[in-house]
């Protein structure tokens, strides 16, 4: 037990406090289906764009950046670094889109955007898929990093942290619904910035790191500074860079940066008092997910190559992990166990926080699917309001014990993060599309579905890494499964034109794709893609100059730090003119 009573003190203070909140919420989230999965729809922006925020802060995201970083470089965070363009696009394309269908789940826009029995087959099996399949492979990514900071903290096997934090999590998230889990997200959020800024002061400073400046100048650490690859050498750029920026950020299908939106971010969308509040919240959200977060961790996985520069050394340091579980992104946890007591208490509270911040979204969102679009749509169609809310706690409770079971057998975050990208590469252009193309039908739909499936299966399980490295994977992947599902478009059936015709109705998307459709009543919004895409530019640089000025003030290179500082000022005063006349959140 490296925890002292201090540490354990905090620890168990907030897991009371994620209990209170869940037993408070238990009340209004059990008087109907839509105020356990949707919060009541009366959510304000800054509350959810903390929860978004706090949600993406999963126990293995500081892991999954330590694991990038040491192998690859601070430059190897492009790799999820380039979902700001789908954040931004979703930001000022999306948003007002999706808050205008009024669905519970986007996985119910399939019967709003389709028709027929395609859309109830489509709709019944993505909520399969997406609520079993793909949500337990989620969750168990992030039930590894919870094992991984179990045994170095604590010393526990992993099945022992996973009950614990697991039951916690169930408790409030299975009483409170959605208004729970937002309301713990935004502790979750003050705990996480304040412990992971602290965790990066003290580190950093520790005799055997030196201070900032030694840490910048170690020989272990001095190769691993570039924020942009080496362009010389297309072995390196290609993949760090070259993919994730030009196929990976519109491509593959990754919780919370789904292109057109979708998941836990479109359930925050929906839940928002309005279509101002939508926006505001997903802004925010990316605002501080790509500009406010990165740079500590980034810090601590730094030093953490001075202090453990192998996993030799972790290996030895932590006999009690299991051999199996000693990859790169052990690294992150193994330094926070030298943290001193109170701080480490804090710093593994908010860890265990942002697991049960993750984990209860996903079980929340999982069992919206299960049975909002599967058991009440085709099970139980006559089910009342308590018969669905007591359905979704059920549905909860299996999708965690799944979930943290996947999670004993995985290894490290970098093999959970690969296989999620590999399982939905090639799929996203469609989900961007079909908002402004009335060709695209449920028939593209399966298709895209079933391509991404069998390519995914062949590459990741077919074809070895040292003959098609893991970038080459994804790159053909998407090009081969955009081919064909864009090719069925133009060969199957198009919806019938009354279910396109209520589809503009309700949605309003306007442009050219829609020409043969107007809204019934006349009327119709401006086609927002041009600003738009203008936003979304100005939006991406303005983060960019942020997140990458940021880290060259930390390098110490006050010109090119002011160079790029200057130009998100520039970036975000341009946004706010293209913005301008747009309803903000109120």
């Amino acid at each position: 037990m490296r925890l002292s009573s201090l540490d354990v003190g905090i620890i168990a203070g907030y897991f009371v406090l994620a209990l209170a909140v869940g037993l408070w919420a238990a009340r209004r989230a059990g008087e109907s289906s839509r105020n356990f999965f949707l919060a009541g729809r009366d959510m304000p922006w800054w509350l959810l764009g903390v929860s978004m925020v706090a949600t993406t802060f999963a126990t293995d995201t500081p892991n999954l950046v330590t694991g990038l970083v040491r192998e690859n470089g601070v430059a190897g965070n492009w790799a999820w670094w380039a979902f700001l363009l789908t954040g931004m696009l979703t930001v000022f394309v999306y948003a007002r889109l999706w808050r205008r269908t009024g669905v519970v789940t986007d996985i119910e826009f399939y019967e709003l955007r389709y028709g027929g029995p395609a859309a109830a087959f489509l709709r019944g099996f993505r909520a399969l898929y997406l609520g079993l399949v793909f949500n337990v492979c989620v969750m168990a990514g992030v039930s590894l990093a919870a094992i991984k900071l179990g045994g170095v903290l604590l010393g526990w096997d992993g099945w022992v942290t996973l009950t614990v934090a697991g039951a916690v999590t169930l408790a409030y998230s299975g009483l409170g619904g959605l208004r729970a889990v937002i309301l713990t997200d935004f502790v979750q959020f003050v705990l996480a910035m304040v412990g992971s800024v602290a965790a990066a002061i003290v580190l950093v400073n520790r005799e055997d790191v030196g201070g900032l400046g030694a840490l910048l100048e170690h020989p272990r650490v001095a190769d691993k500074l570039a924020m942009i690859p080496d362009m010389s050498a297309s072995e390196v750029w290609v993949p760090l860079l070259l993919i994730p920026l030009a196929v990976q950020w519109w491509a593959a299908y990754y919780p919370g940066s789904e292109p057109g939106g979708g998941g836990y971010v479109a359930q925050r969308m929906l839940s928002a008092r309005s279509e101002g509040h939508a926006v505001g919240a997903t802004l925010l959200y990316n605002v501080a997910h790509y500009a406010l977060r990165p740079w500590p961790w980034i810090l601590v996985a730094l030093a953490s190559l001075v202090v453990f520069p192998d996993a030799a050394s972790m290996a030895s340091a932590f006999p009690e992990v299991p051999a199996d579980k000693l990859g790169e992104d052990l690294a992150y946890p193994a330094m926070l166990s030298l943290l001193p007591p109170g701080l480490l208490g804090l710093v593994a509270a908010s860890l265990l926080a942002a697991f049960m911040s993750t984990m209860s979204t996903q079980l929340n969102l999982g069992a919206s699917y299960l049975v909002n679009d599967f058991w009440a749509r085709f099970v139980k169609p006559d089910a009342t309001e308590k018969q669905k809310v007591a359905a979704g706690r059920v549905a909860t409770a299996i999708s965690l014990v799944l979930g943290s079971a996947l999670g004993l057998v995985l290894k490290d975050a970098g093999q959970a993060f690969t296989i999620l990208l590999l399982l939905g590469a090639g799929t996203g252009g469609l989900y961007v599309l079909r908002w402004f193309w009335w060709r695209i039908s449920a028939a593209t739909e399966i298709v895209a579905m079933v391509a991404s499936l069998v390519i995914a299966a062949v590459l990741n399980f077919g074809v070895p890494d040292d003959e098609l490295p893991g970038h080459l994977k994804l790159a053909l992947g998407a090009a081969v499964t955009t081919a064909i599902w864009l090719s069925s478009a133009f060969v199957t059936r198009p919806e019938k034109d009354e279910v396109l015709q209520r589809f503009v109705d309700v949605v309003r998307p306007g442009g050219p794709g829609w020409a043969r459709f107007r809204p019934a009543d006349g009327g119709g919004q401006p086609w927002p893609v041009p600003k738009g895409i203008l936003s979304m530019l100005l939006g991406c640089a303005a983060v960019y100059g942020v997140l990458l000025g940021t880290g060259h003030l930390i390098y110490g290179e006050r010109g090119l730090a002011a160079a790029l500082l200057g130009l998100a000022v520039a970036a975000g005063v341009g946004l706010a003119a293209v913005q301008r006349g747009v309803n903000a959140p109120s």
